[in-house]
C-alpha cells in the first residue's frame, strides 16, 4: 500500500491501536515518538528492546538511524509475538533495509496481523524528493490504512517510478556494493582524521568526537554539511559523497582540520 512517504502513514498507523502506551527504541528519529504521542499515546523512548514488551505500540527503527543497530528477526518476532497476546501492535521502520541483509525484513510476517513494516525511497533509492513510501501489513490493517489514505493518496508518476525502482534488480544489486565500497572509503578517510566510529550502514557512517563542534563548522565553511545531534553533542553523522570532486572537498577539509 503506497502513501506519500513513511512520515505520512506513521500517523495512520498510531491510530491502529487505542489510545494505551508507546514505545520507541532509541535513539532514532524524534518524528516517532511526537507522532505517537500526537495519536494521543502515553509515549516514550527507550534504550532497551525488553522495555518495549509492555507497549501497546512499539516502534523500531531497523536498521536505526543514526547508530545502524540491527535488531535480529527472532527479537523482533518474539516481541510481536508477546504483543498479540495483549492486542499491541509492532511497527517497524524499514528505511534503512535495503543496505541490510535481506533476512533481517519483517516483510514477509506481516500476516501474524500485528506487524506493519515501512519502507521508502529516500535513502537507498535516493528519491526523497519523490515523497513516495509503503507500508507492509495483513489485509486486515492495510484495509483500514487503505480507507483513511483515501483513493487519491499518491500520484500515478510516483507511483509508476517506484515501481520501476523495485523492479530494478540488477540496479540494486550494483548498488549495494557500490556503497559498501565507498562505506570502507570513508572509514579509511574518518580513521586518519582521529574520529571514533561508533555506528553506521553502508549509506552512512556515525562518528564520536570531543570536537564534534568544531568540525561541524569547519565541515560547513567548507561547503560540506554533516548532521550533528544536540542530545549528542558528541555526535556527527556522514552520508557517502556522491562523486569524486565531493571525496576530495571533504578529504581536504578532514585534512586541514587535523
Amino acid at each position: 500500500m503506497a502513501a506519500p512517504g513513511t512520515q505520512i502513514l506513521l500517523p495512520m498507523v498510531a491510530t491502529l491501536v487505542p489510545p494505551g502506551r508507546a514505545a520507541v527504541l532509541g535513539p532514532t528519529y524524534a518524528e516517532h515518538l511526537r507522532v505517537a504521542a500526537l495519536a494521543g499515546h502515553a509515549a516514550k523512548e527507550v534504550t532497551d528492546i525488553g522495555q518495549l514488551a509492555d507497549a501497546d505500540l512499539a516502534i523500531i527503527v531497523n536498521p536505526n538511524n543514526p547508530d545502524g543497530r540491527i535488531v535480529s528477526r527472532d527479537a523482533l518476532l518474539a516481541l510481536a509475538e508477546e504483543q498479540k497476546r495483549r492486542g499491541g501492535l509492532l511497527v517497524v521502520d524499514e528505511a534503512f533495509m535495503d543496505v541490510a541483509p535481506a533476512d533481517l525484513s519483517l516483510g514477509g510476517d506481516v500476516e501474524r496481523g500485528n506487524i506493519v513494516v515501512l519502507r521508502s525511497f529516500g535513502k537507498f533509492s535516493g528519491l526523497a524528493g519523490l515523497r513516495l513510501g509503503f507500508a507492509l501489513a495483513g489485509q486486515e490493517i492495510a484495509a483500514r490504512l487503505n480507507a483513511s489514505l483515501g483513493p487519491w493518496a499518491v500520484a500515478g508518476p510516483a507511483i509508476a517510478i517506484g515501481e520501476a525502482a523495485l523492479a530494478d534488480v540488477s540496479w540494486m544489486e550494483t548498488t549495494r556494493e557500490l556503497v559498501r565500497q565507498d562505506a570502507r572509503r570513508l572509514d579509511d578517510i574518518l580513521a586518519k582524521t582521529g574520529v571514533e566510529i561508533v555506528g553506521g550502514t553502508s549509506l552512512f557512517r556515525l562518528v564520536r568526537t570531543h570536537a564534534a563542534s568544531e568540525l561541524f563548522h569547519h565541515l560547513g565553511r567548507a561547503g560540506i554539511l554533516v548532521r550533528r545531534f544536540p542530545e549528542q553533542p558528541a555526535w556527527l553523522r556522514f552520508g557517502l559523497p556522491g562523486n569524486e570532486d565531493a571525496w576530495r572537498r571533504l578529504r581536504a577539509a578532514l585534512a586541514a582540520f587535523r
